[in-house]
């Protein structure tokens, strides 16, 4: 669902390389993922400890699989739609996120921790596969 939020369109005034929506799905990813690995997501404007921290890996693992979930053999389309052609621009709108102050990150994040972890056409395309348990 899209909401506007003043402080994400003005990133993407700022950056237009990503859609409006790949900010607000990052954010859906990042809750996801931190439930994936059993942690809480924590409530819009406190800051993150490590106990709620995800890795860069964690997170691209988070969005691959939120992604399918929600877009299926389609998410390659959408990302690309979005301005998404590579893990990479993952950690360009991360760090653009937490520049803005709307992410925080921990002294060991880094861009490089999202450059060439995954080949998009490969993990969400060729690798895809429906589960039985969703079919039903």
């Amino acid at each position: 669902m899209t909401m506007h939020h003043p402080r994400l369109a003005e990133l993407v005034r700022r950056d237009p390389r990503f859609a409006y929506e790949a900010y607000e799905f990052l954010f859906e990813a990042l809750a996801h993922t931190q439930k994936m690995l059993g942690r809480q997501p924590l409530p819009a404007g406190q800051e993150a400890g490590a106990a709620h921290h995800v890795s860069g890996q964690q997170l691209l693992d988070g969005i691959r699989d939120l992604a399918l979930q929600e877009f299926g053999l389609m998410a390659r389309t959408v990302f690309h739609l979005w301005g998404i052609d590579k893990t990479a621009d993952f950690g360009d709108i991360v760090f653009n996120l937490v520049e803005a102050n709307l992410m925080s990150k921990q002294p060991t994040d880094s861009r490089d921790d999202f450059r060439d972890r995954y080949d998009l056409d490969q993990a969400l395309m060729r690798d895809y596969r429906i589960r039985l348990d969703e079919a039903e």
